[in-house]
């Protein structure tokens, strides 16, 4: 996956600021960008397996409320003595 330039140069503005604010420490670009390139490379498929797992849940339960929804429409069936 790649980051749209505009989006990825959002975000290390933020890893300035997130260092400047917390740490009264100003970094530059580089820096930023590989604490970014770090975060994204080593930390990021963790965030990102969350969300799949987090999906699948989620899918899991609307297919199981619409097992039931369909369950629900079934009509009786009998037989009838002639």
């Amino acid at each position: 996956m790649k980051f749209p330039n505009e989006n990825k140069r959002q975000i290390i503005e933020m890893v300035k600021d997130y260092y400047n604010n917390e740490h009264g420490m100003e970094i530059g670009d580089l820096a930023a960008e590989n604490f970014f390139d770090f975060i994204y490379k080593e930390i990021g498929p963790y965030f990102y397996n969350q969300g799949v797992r987090d999906a699948k849940s989620i899918l899991e339960q609307k297919i199981m409320n619409l097992e039931e929804d369909l369950a629900s429409l079934e009509r009786p069936t009998y037989r009838r003595n002639i």
